[in-house]
């Protein structure tokens, strides 16, 4: 009976030191710097979009609508925590066998298997699940600013849950995951040029040109009903991209404190430069000019933040504040879309000419392939013809099934409202509540 006793006891005790060695390794596997940088960065990212970016566009559009731009941007980041967390995740970064050039599986549906003690790189696959979580909460919030003013609520939440999983999920996956085609082939998207401003972009312009202008535009001046709001907003969303840029390095090192210098290099020549436009043709710089041209810059150096230096930096920005002002013109000026925001001509071309130039300004001292900028085996031709294939790929693609989404749901709900309503605004035809009552 004693020699079981011992036998039973020396098993135990075996196993014991095994668990508790492969948790001891797990927690050696976490660093404390990392974590808490991806933890702060985390918390910029999410702080973007509130109030950062609610703020952005609750300035820009009219008093009549403010509230329900604040609440769209509320909603989305609700809803999109919780289908990320039920499948998004999952189906973003997991391996989806057969067809992993594609899209994920269904490993981490519900956060299965991410545990206090689980690791993604040297910080907690848990934090690393929720740093990705404020992406997917951004995107679709940044889509709402072309079809502002006269969405319908219920229409708005149907497609951007829809658009989450059709197209965000999987362009994700092809560009962020290890066996996405994007990500094999060796594009260089380090915090979301075709990920985020490509896809939330051209689904902006798409969603423009299908619900239609609003019945004011081009009839009168739809300014900004707070551009001190605006303003403030703006000074968040440059404070939070630091998370956004910097944290996707996922590590507190150089390669994170390069990304946030360019990133504030950009911004401030993409804030200088459309300012600077605006000077020479109209007499005068505007306050929407230069906070426009900040967001640009902004946008256009993401792709590229981690794979350029500071000279760089200046010139992309700098293109960005040239390029963006250009399309902006050309969208409501010459092509007279209603893009309400101007979410294409600023992240969709700003996420495209960043994409772009990252294959051209990619500096071997700081990249993240063996030790250089371009993808492994790459030159300047080669990166740049992956570049224009994952700008394509992500184009049409996001095109194609936004399309498709905003004709399903406008069979199933009607996507906007209808002329009294519109002239009656959305914070009252939708919420029943006024943002200001004087």
């Amino acid at each position: 009976m004693s020699k079981i006793y011992k036998l039973v006891s020396s098993s135990l005790l075996f196993f014991m030191l095994i668990l508790g060695s492969s948790n001891a390794i797990a927690a050696d596997a976490i660093n404390g710097a990392d974590t808490a940088w991806i933890m702060i960065s985390t918390a910029l990212v999410l702080f973007m979009t509130l109030p950062g970016l609610a703020l952005f566009y609750g300035g820009l559009v009219r008093t009549k609508n403010v509230l329900s731009i604040l609440m769209q941007c509320f909603a989305i980041t609700s809803i999109m925590s919780i289908l990320w967390l039920v499948a998004g995740y999952s189906l973003a970064f997991s391996d989806g066998g057969s067809m992993n050039a594609f899209i994920g599986g269904f490993d981490k549906v519900l956060f299965a298997g991410v545990m206090e003690d689980s690791v993604s790189g040297t910080i907690p696959e848990g934090l690393f699940a929720l740093f990705q979580m404020t992406f997917a909460i951004i995107t679709p919030a940044l889509i709402v600013g072309a079809f502002a003013e006269r969405a319908r609520f219920s229409a708005m939440m149907l497609f951007s849950t829809i658009w989450l999983f059709v197209v965000y999920v999987p362009v994700t996956h092809w560009v962020w995951a290890e066996g996405g085609w994007l990500f094999e082939m060796g594009l260089l998207d380090f915090a979301g040029g075709t990920v985020v401003h490509i896809t939330a972009g051209v689904a902006a312009i798409v969603s423009a040109l299908v619900i239609g202008k609003r019945k004011d535009f081009g009839v009168h001046m739809l300014p900004p009903h707070n551009l001190t709001m605006t303003v403030v907003g703006a000074g968040m969303l440059w404070v939070g991209w630091f998370g956004f840029n910097g944290g996707s390095a996922l590590a507190a090192d150089g390669n994170a404190a390069m990304a946030m210098l360019v990133t504030h290099i950009s911004a401030s020549a993409g804030a200088g430069m459309w300012a600077a436009i605006e000077w020479v043709r109209h007499g005068k710089p505007s306050v929407l000019g230069i906070v426009t041209g900040m967001v640009a810059g902004l946008g256009t150096i993401t792709p590229a933040s981690g794979f350029v230096g500071p000279a760089g930096a200046l010139v992309i920005g700098l293109s960005a504040g040239v390029v963006c002002y250009t399309a902006t013109q050309l969208i409501k000026v010459k092509f007279k879309l209603d893009d309400s925001l101007d979410v294409f001509p600023v992240h969709g071309v700003g996420g495209i000419l960043g994409t772009f130039l990252a294959g051209i300004f990619a500096s071997a001292q700081l990249g993240v392939f063996s030790g250089q900028g371009y993808a492994e085996g790459m030159n300047m031709l080669s990166q740049i013809q992956v570049q224009l294939i994952g700008i394509g790929a992500t184009f049409m693609y996001t095109a194609v099934m936004t399309y498709i989404i905003l004709k399903v749901v406008d069979k199933l709900v009607s996507l906007r409202v209808d002329h009294d309503e519109e002239t009656e605004g959305l914070d009252i035809v939708s919420h029943d509540e006024r943002g200001y009552d004087f």
